[in-house]
C-alpha cells in the first residue's frame, strides 16, 4: 500500500488531499496540531475537519505534531518513510504575520526546511509537493498596466491576458512578512530538488477554496465572503474599490494536480496553480454571484486602506501546468465553487 504523509491535514487543501487519496486506498498520515485556532481564534478551529476525516476515511491516521519541532519531524520520517509527501501546513495570513513574525517564519520557512531535510535523510526519492503562494511575487503584479472596468480591474496588455507565468520576477517588491517567509520556503523546495536531485515542486497558489474551508476575515477570501452573506453580516472591502481580482481554484482540482505530479514527478519545479481567467472574480462580482445564489443582499462597508502587499489583479497562467501534465485541467467552474461553499456553510451554520 502506498503511504502518503500530509501536513496541515485538517486544513482546506490538506483535508481534500486526504479524502482524494483515501478513496484510492492509500495509507495516509495526517500531521496537524490545529495551530489555525491559535492564529485565528475559535472561528479558525479545524478540529471539526479532523473529526470528519477520522470518521469517514478508512486509511487515515492523525498525527499530532508541530512541524517547527525538528526532532519530532525527523523521528517521524525515520519511522514512517513515506512514499509521497504533500506539505500544506502554513501560517496563511499576510496580515497576521506582521504581528507574529517569529511564528510566521518558524512555521512557513523553518517548518518547510525541517520536512525537506527529513525527507532527504530518510526518503529522498519520495515526491514532495509543497503548497506555496502567489504572494512570492510580492506586489510586483501591481506594476503591470491595468484597465479599470465597471466591476473589476484587468490586465491591459495582451501579453498577460492568460495571467501571470512562473517567469514573473519575485525580487524588488513588497511581499508582506508572510510572502517573504513563503519565498524562503519556496526557494528551499526548489533548492532541495536541484541541489540534491529530489522530486520536489512548489505550487504557487492563487485563491485556493472549496466547501471545507474555515474562512475567516484574515484568510479565506471566498469562503469568508460567502459566509458573511449567508449570515447577513457586514463585509469590509479593503481598498481598490472592490474591483481587485482573484482567480479561484477548488481544492479538489489542487488534489488532482498533486496526484499527477506524484505519478510523474519532476525535479525542483514551480507551478502557478489557480483557477485561471475563467474562474476569476472581483469582490464586486463575487457579491453579485452569491446574492444570486442566496437571494440575500450583500451588506458591506468600504475602507480606503488596502492590505499591504495585496494584489490589484492576479490571474494564474495555467499554461505550464497543462503542458507538463496534459491530463490535468480545471473541473470545477466558478459557479460550482460558489454553490458548494454556500451549501457547506449552510450545513455548518445550522449545526452551530
Amino acid at each position: 500500500m502506498k503511504k502518503l504523509l500530509v501536513t496541515g491535514s485538517s486544513g482546506l487543501i490538506g483535508s481534500e488531499v486526504v479524502r482524494y487519496f483515501d478513496k484510492m486506498g492509500w495509507e495516509i498520515l495526517g500531521i496537524d496540531n490545529n495551530m489555525r485556532a491559535d492564529f485565528f481564534g475559535p472561528k479558525g478551529d479545524t478540529r471539526w475537519a479532523q473529526s470528519r476525516l477520522d470518521a469517514e476515511c478508512q486509511n487515515f491516521r492523525h498525527v499530532e505534531l508541530d512541524i517547527r519541532n525538528r526532532q519530532d519531524v525527523l523521528d517521524l520520517f525515520e519511522k514512517e518513510r513515506p512514499d509521497y509527501i504533500c506539505h500544506t501546513a502554513a501560517q496563511p495570513s499576510h496580515d497576521l504575520a506582521a504581528s507574529r513574525p517569529f511564528d510566521d517564519f518558524d512555521v512557513n520557512a523553518v517548518g518547510t526546511l525541517n520536512l525537506l531535510e527529513a525527507a532527504r535523510r530518510f526518503c529522498a526519492e519520495s515526491p514532495f509537493a509543497h503548497m506555496s503562494t502567489n504572494k512570492v511575487y510580492g506586489d510586483r503584479p501591481n506594476t503591470l498596466n491595468l484597465s479599470e472596468n465597471d466591476d473589476r480591474y484587468d490586465f491591459a496588455d495582451a501579453k498577460y491576458f492568460d495571467g501571470i507565468t512562473e517567469e514573473f520576477p519575485i525580487d524588488q517588491s513588497k511581499h508582506s512578512l508572510f510572502g517573504a517567509s513563503k519565498v524562503a520556503a519556496d526557494i528551499m523546495v526548489q533548492e532541495y530538488g536541484r541541489y540534491f536531485n529530489m522530486p520536489t515542486c512548489a505550487l504557487r497558489g492563487g485563491c485556493l477554496t472549496g466547501p471545507n474551508h474555515s474562512g475567516v476575515e484574515l484568510h479565506g477570501f471566498l469562503s469568508y465572503l460567502i459566509k458573511v452573506n449567508l449570515v447577513e453580516d457586514e463585509y469590509t472591502i479593503f481598498g481598490y474599490k472592490g474591483k481587485q481580482v482573484r482567480d479561484n481554484i477548488h481544492s479538489y482540482d489542487v488534489a488532482r494536480f498533486i496526484h499527477h505530479f506524484f505519478e510523474t514527478p519532476r525535479v525542483g519545479e514551480v507551478y502557478n496553480i489557480g483557477g485561471g481567467r475563467d474562474n476569476s472574480t472581483s469582490i464586486l462580482e463575487a457579491f453579485k454571484r452569491i446574492e444570486g445564489i442566496s437571494g440575500k443582499a450583500m451588506r458591506y462597508k468600504y475602507s480606503e486602506t488596502n492590505r499591504i502587499g495585496d494584489h490589484i489583479c492576479y490571474i494564474s497562467d495555467l499554461s505550464k501546468m497543462k503542458a507538463h501534465y496534459p491530463g490535468w485541467d480545471i473541473t470545477k467552474n466558478l459557479q460550482t465553487v460558489f454553490e458548494e461553499i454556500a451549501e457547506s456553510w449552510e450545513k455548518r451554520l445550522v449545526k452551530a
